[in-house]
C-alpha cells in the first residue's frame, strides 16, 4: 500500500494533510481495511475545538466501534457530509475521503507526526506483514 507522501500519520490511524494553518483529516487506508464495511460516522460540529491526541468522534464498521482521535489541535472549519448518508466512501479510498478540516491552532504540531514511510513500517509492524 502506498501512503500519500503529502499527508502525517498518527499510531491511531488518522492522517492529516496541511497547507497553511488547514488541516484535512481522514482515516488511514490501513484502518478501513482493518475496520471493514463502514456503515456509521460520527462527525464533529464545525466551530467545535479538538485537541490532539483527543477523541473527535468515530466510526461504526461491521465489526466495531473505533474511535477517532485529532492529529491536531484546532477548530472544525469543516466536516464531510456526504459520509452521513455514504460512510461506504472511506471503505472506497480512505486516503481521498477527509472527515474534517480544522484551523490549526499551531502547524508545527504536524511535524511530530508519522511520515508516510514511518506510517508503512509501523502498520506492518502492527500487522505482522
Amino acid at each position: 500500500m502506498a501512503y500519500p507522501t503529502n499527508y502525517r500519520y498518527t499510531r491511531e490511524h488518522e492522517w492529516i494533510e496541511a497547507s497553511g494553518k488547514t488541516g484535512t483529516v481522514g482515516i488511514t487506508e490501513h484502518a478501513q481495511d482493518s475496520l471493514g464495511d463502514i456503515v456509521f460516522v460520527e462527525l464533529p460540529r464545525v466551530g467545535e475545538k479538538v485537541e490532539k491526541g483527543k477523541v473527535f468522534g468515530s466510526v461504526e464498521s461491521v465489526k466495531a466501534v473505533s474511535d477517532l482521535y485529532s492529529p491536531a489541535t484546532g477548530t472544525v472549519t469543516a466536516v464531510n457530509e456526504e459520509l452521513t448518508s455514504a460512510p461506504e466512501k472511506i471503505n472506497a479510498d480512505a486516503h481521498a475521503a477527509w472527515i474534517m478540516k480544522i484551523e490549526l491552532s499551531d502547524p508545527s504540531e504536524i511535524d511530530a507526526l508519522l511520515t508516510a514511510a514511518d506510517y508503512e513500517a509501523y502498520a506492518k509492524e502492527e500487522t505482522g506483514h
